[in-house]
């Protein structure tokens, strides 16, 4: 039989105990020996000890250290026991393992000091984590980022055009009157988005105002609104009766994103804001108070109003709490987009279309680029993989250290060494085979009238009950209260 390092033992070493055919009990030079009272396969239990903990392993965690052998090296190779010399635990060994730490790459200090080239490799990681900060914060100032509206301003062409139908006698009912047809359209210019929008998702609403004389009080106004329900077109028609040009008038309300109000003169006035969103007016309200030390000194969350808020809010003094409820009071829709146009009905001049350029809002395409680098997850298998590779290879690295300082420390003194090996070995085996007492009192009935032996059973009892309660669980497929 050889040791673990692949050593010779002695004939006569404690190591040299064959394990019988009974799992419970030892090969001898008195022959096969268990203790009376056990069960096969049990253990004897100690005083203050679970009963049915499992048997300890070979070089378990309370075996004493081997004389003159490092703790940092020993240690490694006892959890190493059963991996062959020069290979890493592969990815089944390593199921349930806890998730591996960037502590986990460090080269430990007794290797860096042998090999020195390994400063570039602590080089490489110093950089790596410098590296992964930096894309940490700037994901974390994206998330914050793409919470507020990212839009940029650009240019919405309208284009506006008539056409005129004129009578005919001979034909159809429809075509004995004339008529013409009013077109809205529009398009945005250098659009790079490679999905259009439609011209009716920038309004909120689209009146057109005709000639009352000519239409009356009832049919002058031609309306579009938003709704739930609306589904987004390229442009607007209207089609009337009529032979003679009209002048028409067209509002259109944009449809902002998130809304914006329209200030109060004075309060506009004061803090130089005109039309914008809540949030924008509240900031520039709080920025005023902020500027002209209106906040009471003393009670926080009042604010001493000058005689400019005096005349808007009137009050002497007001709380925080209460401005978004005053603020209501003075805001208003923005104002509409109003354009005058003329339908012209003269046959030679039938195609003609105005255009004009308004400015929109629409969402700044970095706000896309940014959304997509967060959920991208394009390289994060491919940078695992090649995490996983760095914590194989140090930890290969350090096996092999170990084996190193295993195999000087043989060679530094063999004697000894051999020595100290049986020495801890003889202790492991007395720790795996219970041995630390006194079998010869153990016999003796005696030793089991002991205060702990009435403690040992009702455990014993309690443990084999529990096992029981799992498999019954396991066989019924419930669980029992």
């Amino acid at each position: 039989m050889t040791s673990r390092g692949g050593l010779p033992l002695p004939v006569g070493s404690p190591m040299n105990m064959m394990r019988g055919p009974n799992p419970g009990a030892y090969r001898t030079p008195m022959g096969p020996y268990q203790r009376p009272g056990m069960l096969p396969g049990s253990r004897m239990p100690m005083a203050g000890m679970h009963m049915g903990s499992p048997m300890l392993p070979l070089y378990g965690g309370g075996s004493p250290m081997r004389p003159a052998m490092n703790p940092m090296i020993m240690e490694p190779f006892r959890k190493r026991l059963l991996t062959p010399l020069g290979h890493s635990p592969g990815p089944s060994q390593r199921r349930g393992v806890k998730r591996r730490k960037m502590a986990d790459k460090i080269l430990p200090q007794r290797i860096r000091e042998l090999v020195p080239e390994s400063q570039a490799y602590m080089d490489l990681l110093a950089f790596e984590r410098k590296l992964d900060q930096t894309i940490a914060r700037k994901r974390m100032e994206i998330q914050e980022a793409i919470k507020k509206p990212l839009t940029q301003k650009r240019k919405l062409r309208i284009y506006i055009s008539n056409t005129f139908t004129p009578a005919k006698p001979d034909g159809e009912e429809a075509e004995r009157i004339s008529s013409w047809e009013l077109r809205v359209e529009g398009k945005l210019l250098e659009d790079p988005s490679k999905q259009k929008r439609k011209f009716s998702s920038f309004f909120k609403s689209l009146v057109i105002e005709l000639d009352k004389d000519l239409y009356g009080p009832d049919n002058h106004l031609v309306e579009w609104h938003r709704m739930a329900t609306t589904q987004e077109t390229d442009g607007f028609q209207v089609k009337r009766p009529g032979d003679v040009s009209v002048k028409c008038t067209l509002l259109l309300m944009l449809d902002h994103q998130p809304p914006q109000y329209k200030l109060d003169p004075r309060l506009a006035r004061l803090l130089g804001v005109h039309t914008q969103t809540r949030a924008n007016i509240m900031q520039a309200l709080w920025l005023y108070i902020k500027t002209n030390k209106l906040q009471d000194s003393h009670e926080k969350e009042l604010i001493n109003c000058n005689r400019y808020f005096r005349q808007i809010f009137n009050c002497l003094r007001m709380k925080f709490s209460d401005i978004p409820m005053k603020l209501a009071g003075l805001l208003q829709h923005p104002d509409p987009i109003i354009i005058n146009h003329a339908i012209s009905v003269d046959p030679n001049d039938q195609k003609k279309t105005a255009c004009y350029d308004i400015e929109v809002e629409v969402d700044d395409p970095l706000k896309g680029q940014m959304s997509n680098f967060l959920a991208s997850t394009t390289n994060q298998q491919e940078i695992a993989n090649l995490d996983s590779k760095i914590h194989d290879t140090i930890e290969s690295i350090s096996h092999l250290k170990t084996q190193r300082d295993f195999m000087l420390s043989f060679s530094n003194d063999p004697q000894d060494f051999i020595q100290d090996w049986l020495k801890s070995q003889s202790r492991d085996l007395k720790i795996m085979t219970d041995t630390l007492g006194n079998p010869e009192e153990e016999r003796n009935s005696e030793f089991f009238q002991q205060p702990w032996a009435q403690e040992a059973v009702g455990r014993h009892i309690y443990f084999k009950v529990q096992q029981r309660r799992q498999e019954l669980e396991q066989v019924l497929g419930l669980r029992l209260t």
